[in-house]
């Protein structure tokens, strides 16, 4: 049988059969559900726009579906596997493609800018493409923001409740830290969503594929990691007012609250009001305006 005889890997068929051959189950622990449904893949694909003129970078490539699909048409592959049992699976099902590098790894623990570096010439776009074990999307995600590498897009599969936070707008009950970490940097962009029936084994929800594109920071802070942090401490208990979070993150003892409520009242927000009405711009003028008006008392 050719190359172009096999069935793709994603097919029910062709899935089952990998599975019984290496006597796999699913490891709960990886969050690991394979996707048997091959033109939601290339519409994966479609969406990440993958053409020769890019390198792409995969996160969890399981047993090699989506990776088939991204290699067709992309000048090279990086896969990510952390999974033991799945390389020597990856080797078999990806052999007849020579633009796939596997490599055993765990992301969060990655240097990417080494990997990238090794792998890649350095001459093309360079994108991810994953679908995400669900436990850990956001710490994949954030980690990502964080390596300082400019990904021309990154597109990726999450439960469709994580995909809603991370587009959400302010004023709205799904707009949280998260939304705003991912917002301050990258465009989101909810491509399509991905039936649950479409898994093996099906998980409990639906999922979403999300593309996130890099935009231009237009508020900058004066410290980046600090407003990070002042986000996070405002959402710390989301029923609770600007006001009170605030004092529990900058600490009751340390804080001058005369000039909290100067700050407030400069910034033209309510002491009343709750984290998830403000804006990214109006967090970035909050965190700025902490250090300027040195409320935190020494």
């Amino acid at each position: 049988m050719t190359n172009n005889d096999r069935p793709d890997i994603a097919s029910p068929v062709r899935t089952r059969a990998i599975m019984e051959t290496y006597g796999l189950n699913f490891k709960k622990s990886l969050g690991q559900n394979f996707l048997t449904d091959v033109n939601i893949l290339k519409k994966i694909v479609d969406a990440a726009g993958v053409d020769e003129n890019d390198d792409v970078l995969e996160i969890g490539p399981g047993i090699g579906a989506l990776t088939e699909q991204i290699a067709k048409r992309a000048h090279n592959v990086l896969a990510l596997e952390l999974d033991d049992r799945l390389i020597p699976v990856l080797a078999e099902t990806l052999e007849p493609y020579d633009n796939i590098q596997v490599v055993k790894q765990d992301v969060l623990k990655a240097d990417l800018k080494q990997l990238l570096s090794k792998h890649f010439d350095g001459q093309h776009h360079v994108k991810v493409v994953a679908n995400l074990p669900y436990y850990i999307t956001s710490p994949i995600i954030i980690h990502l923001l964080e390596t300082g590498l400019s990904f021309d897009s990154i597109v990726v599969m999450m439960q469709k409740e994580v995909a809603e936070r991370l587009g959400a707008h302010s004023g709205t009950k799904a707009y949280g830290s998260l939304s705003i970490r991912v917002q301050y940097q990258m465009n989101v962009k909810v491509a399509f969503i991905v039936p649950k029936t479409v898994f093996v084994p099906q998980p409990k929800v639906d999922s979403a594929i999300v593309i996130l594109s890099p935009k231009e920071i237009l508020a900058l802070p004066k410290d980046e990691q600090f407003f990070f942090k002042v986000v996070k401490g405002c959402f710390q208990h989301r029923r609770k007012t600007i006001w009170n979070n605030l004092q529990s993150f900058l600490g009751k003892k340390k804080v001058n609250k005369e000039k909290l409520q100067q700050m407030l009242l400069e910034l033209d927000v309510s002491p009343k009001t709750r984290a998830e009405n403000l804006s990214i711009d109006e967090f970035v003028q909050l965190a700025n305006k902490i250090i300027e008006l040195k409320i935190i008392e020494k």
